[in-house]
């Protein structure tokens, strides 16, 4: 695997405090995305007591070649006590903002909507301050269990564009460049008052010229945050790293985002979709609906 630069170094985190929440997890019997997709923030995420809870898990049924989590064990039927469990989990971490996603369902007749909307509401029965995110796949588009899990309400629809459309033969085979577009700006149709979020990995073989249509792509379906990241190899069986970014060419990214409307953008060699997910809380004070 090629060498990562040094602003790809991350902290040591504090075991102990990691230690609790994996605790909390394990006894709850709950996945992560944070664990399962071997994210580089997991210390810090960890330290300051959030997660990004994968539900439907862990097994997915989409073998997408640069994400680490499991495509090879067969899924299992969805569970009734997720809901419950996941709320206690929000409970005892005493969260302000959760983020909640799934691997793919394509077996599920509304790829797993259903599961989200009982989530939803079991964190809304116990921690009714809490503001959630779900990170949703792209249903295969269906769009009636789209609307199902948006008349849950969540505060913010997340949904990945992952990669600029010339790649996405290769990096998102089951998906669709199209599709995801529309799935983002159905999203605002449905549910207006919903904060929609989308997020980029850079460093498979992108331009910036590409990178930059992206991004006006995602602004043409009104698309709010953005979060672009450094894509890094999982291990050797998993697509290659192309090129290594520059925490300046970031920056740029960033600045032009901005500049053409997104209300909030995250961009660094580190963000990730969920990486400091709970600054939409400021964003909603600042933008509210």
């Amino acid at each position: 695997m090629t060498v990562k630069p040094d602003w790809l170094r991350v902290k040591a985190p504090q075991w102990e405090r990691v230690g609790n929440v994996k605790e909390i997890l394990r006894d709850l019997s709950l996945n992560t995305v944070c664990e399962e997709a071997s994210c580089p923030n997991i210390g810090e995420c960890f330290n300051a007591g959030t997660a990004t809870f994968l539900i439907m898990g862990p097994a997915c049924t989409r073998a997408c070649p640069y994400c680490d989590i499991d495509f090879e064990k067969k899924p299992q039927p969805l569970d009734a006590t997720e809901p419950t469990r996941l709320a206690e989990a929000v409970r005892r971490m005493q969260l302000n903002h959760v983020v909640i996603t799934s691997v793919n369902r394509d077996d599920l007749a509304d790829g797993g909507a259903s599961q989200f909307v009982q989530c939803i509401n079991a964190v809304r029965t116990v921690s009714p301050k809490t503001t959630i995110e779900v990170l949703i796949p792209d249903l295969c588009g269906n769009w009636n269990a789209l609307e199902i899990i948006l008349q849950a309400t969540p505060e913010v629809l997340n949904h990945n564009t992952e990669t600029i459309s010339r790649l996405y033969r290769r990096v998102r085979p089951q998906g669709n460049y199209e599709r995801t577009m529309e799935l983002l700006q159905r999203s605002r149709q449905i549910s207006p008052s919903t904060y929609t979020k989308s997020g980029i990995m850079v460093g498979l073989g992108e331009t910036d010229a590409e990178v930059r249509q992206v991004m006006q792509d995602l602004r043409a379906v009104d698309c709010d945050i953005l979060t672009i990241g450094q894509y890094l190899q999982p291990s050797q069986k998993h697509l290659q790293v192309a090129d290594f970014i520059t925490p300046e060419q970031f920056a740029a990214w960033k600045a032009y985002g901005e500049e053409i409307g997104f209300l909030q953008i995250v961009s660094s060699p580190l963000t990730r979709s969920s990486y400091h997910a709970e600054q939409v809380r400021e964003l909603m004070k600042l933008y509210p609906r």
